[in-house]
Parts: C-alpha cells; sequence; structure tokens
C-alpha cells in the first residue's frame, strides 16, 4: 500500500494493522515529524518516501525522496501498489485522492476534506471509507437501500460547558478532547461539531442517501445509525478505536479480532442529545449545506482558514464559526461545476477569509 500521512495517529494505527497482517508498505507520505518517519523507514522499508519540504528531504537517507505537493502525487504515480490510504489533514489531500482513482487505485479515504468539497466530481465506487462513522454505515448497509442514516458526535471538548462561556474558550481547552487524542485541526473541528457536519456531506456523497443526521453520544460506543424502510433501525457499536475500519480498508474482510467487544454491562447505559445550534452555531447552515452540497468546498476553505488563525491566537474561538457562516453567505451562489473551479473557488475564499477581520 502507499501511506499518505503515516506519522499521524491514522498513520500510525494503519501501520500497525500492515505489520499485523504483513501488509507491504510501498511508499510513506509524512509531513514535517522527521524523526518518527525515520523510524518508520527504518521498520518498514519503503521504496518511496515524500515530506513537505525540499530542506526536510535532505534530512532523510533515503534513494527515491520527493517533497512537497507535487511529491506526493509522484509517489501516487511511480508506486505499483492497487490501493492509496489517505489519511492527510485538510485540503491538502484532495489532489491526491483525484490522482490515485486517475492511476486506477482504491483510495482508502481518512481525508474528509475530499468529499466535503470535490463530492460532486469524485466516483465513491473507488473509495473505501475509514472514518469510523462511514465504516459503521457501510457494516451496517450490506448492501441494503437505507431509508435515513444517523451518526454520531462525541460533543467536542465542551459539550457540557455553559454556553456562554464557549466563545472565550482557550486553543488550549478546545484541544482537551473528552473522549480520545487526534490532531489539533480535528479537534478543534469536533469542538465546533464543523467535523459532524463535514461527515455528513461525506455520507451523502460516499452512500448516495440525502437523508442523513447526526446526533451526539457521549460515550462514543454507537458510531452510526441505519434506518431501513422496514422500520427497523440498526445500530453499529464498537469501542472507539480507528483499527477496526482501517482493517475492512486493507483487507476488505477481517476474521481476525482487532478490538475488544462492547461490555454492555460496563457501558451500562447510552445516552442521546441533540445537536443544539446555541451550543454548535456552525449547525444552523445543516439543512441548507445538505441541500446545496457543492458549497462544501466554501465552508472547508473557509475553516481550515479560520481554524488556523484561531490556533495562532488571531481569532476567538467564537468567531471560528462566524467567521465560516459569513464565508459561507458570501459564497452561497459559488457551487462548483468541475474540478477546476473547486480549486479556484477554494483559493477565492482562502483570501477574502484571510482578510476578514
Amino acid at each position: 500500500m502507499i501511506l499518505l500521512g503515516s506519522t499521524g495517529s491514522i498513520g500510525t494505527s494503519t501501520l500497525e494493522i500492515a505489520e499485523r497482517f504483513h501488509i507491504r508498505v510501498e511508499a510513506l507520505v509524512a509531513g514535517r515529524n522527521i524523526e518518527l518517519l525515520k523510524e518508520q523507514i527504518l521498520r518498514f522499508q519503503p521504496c518511496f518516501v515524500a515530506v513537505a519540504t525540499e530542506e526536510l528531504a535532505k534530512e532523510l537517507d533515503h534513494p527515491r525522496v520527493f517533497w512537497g505537493k507535487e511529491g506526493i502525487l509522484k509517489v501516487i504515480r511511480h508506486a505499483s501498489s492497487a490501493i492509496v490510504v489517505n489519511a492527510l489533514v485538510g485540503f491538502l489531500g484532495l489532489r491526491p485522492t483525484v490522482e490515485a482513482i486517475r492511476e486506477g487505485k482504491t483510495v482508502a479515504l481518512a481525508n474528509k476534506e475530499s468529499l466535503v468539497a470535490a463530492g460532486a466530481f469524485i466516483d465513491p465506487g473507488h473509495l473505501r471509507p475509514i472514518d469510523s462513522e462511514h465504516f459503521g454505515l457501510w457494516y451496517l448497509l450490506g448492501g441494503r437501500e437505507p431509508a435515513r442514516m444517523t451518526i454520531t458526535a462525541s460533543g467536542g471538548a465542551f459539550r457540557d460547558w455553559p454556553i456562554e462561556k464557549i466563545a472565550a474558550a482557550k486553543a488550549e481547552e478546545a484541544l482537551a478532547h473528552p473522549n480520545w487524542s487526534m490532531g489539533a485541526k480535528i479537534t478543534v473541528d469536533s469542538a465546533t461539531m464543523t467535523n459532524k457536519l463535514f461527515e455528513l456531506l461525506e455520507a451523502r456523497w460516499m452512500f448516495g442517501c440525502e437523508r442523513v443526521d447526526a446526533v451526539i453520544e457521549p460515550k462514543s460506543i454507537v458510531h452510526a445509525l441505519v434506518e431501513f424502510k422496514d422500520g427497523a433501525t440498526t445500530a453499529q457499536m464498537a469501542n472507539p478505536d480507528m483499527k477496526l475500519p482501517i482493517a475492512y480498508a486493507l483487507l476488505q474482510e477481517v476474521r481476525d479480532p482487532i478490538l475488544p467487544p462492547v461490555d454492555l454491562l460496563e457501558v451500562g447505559s447510552l445516552e442521546f442529545r441533540p445537536i443544539d445550534a446555541a451550543r454548535y452555531p456552525i449547525w444552523t447552515i445543516k439543512e441548507d449545506l445538505l441541500a446545496h452540497p457543492k458549497l462544501g468546498v466554501v465552508v472547508n476553505a473557509a475553516n481550515e482558514v479560520a481554524v488556523a488563525k484561531f490556533l495562532r491566537g488571531a481569532l476567538s474561538f467564537g468567531d471560528i464559526s462566524r467567521l465560516v457562516l459569513r464565508a459561507y453567505e458570501r459564497f452561497h451562489d459559488a457551487g462548483p461545476q468541475n474540478l477546476n473551479e473547486v480549486f479556484a473557488i477554494d483559493a477565492e475564499v482562502r483570501s477574502w477569509c484571510e482578510k476578514a477581520r
């Protein structure tokens, strides 16, 4: 396989699965975590490696090292593996998804932004879901047609905070996820609920179902629910660990135990809460965005700029959603008609958000 984002949490879990099931790692793509990448190179002996910059590439003792955005694409073109695990963070992951499909490869997709920004132009038949929620939906569907699909959210760092205090929250508070440790960007997105908004768009594009929704399940044991036309609803439950969806994405069929099963007596009870727009202002555009899903590129671009500003102290937490909602209103007519327009709109929205006050 080709692994994009090898030093992140998804990447390291993917390598655990690869090692356990003797899957050859032909290529490793990382960003700036050179020390961990060096360890991975020694352990997995990839044919190709790519990093963020030429300067970082010079730090690696490897005969075939590429760098930058073009370097990722070169790795995909040069490597012969039939599957690409795309665990890159952000819009950066879109071109590699498109390139892998053009090269006839299957994409095990953890990069939300590929479908959020360009789902209308990506054939889901080339994708295997790695997100626990979309894996859960796939697991439940079994080829049947759903009447309605629901995914769950943890609620993020501020699910139990007094609402009036959330807008002034500091970065370290937003990054204190109640259930697990993830990268900074996705943890902030979980706190604003933007992450779940993105996952609804992903589900819509991946499964072709327009009736999708989300609820908060604080224990993160139930990941997805599917309602069928006969009135039955099924739920997928598993202990929160990405190795299960990764294993299925790589192997398609899994017969070995990957996780310990859920102990219902230990869980005790499950609670489902609505997602309140007063606590998560981004939720005010949920219905409109699902009705105009091509506008995902606008929301994603604005959110990436807003979160980056917040993490460097240039924006308050409350201003993340405010900036995204302003951009959504301003660019509401900007539905792209092709991939080139996706990239053009992304650049235009970013430019506006960088200048916005």
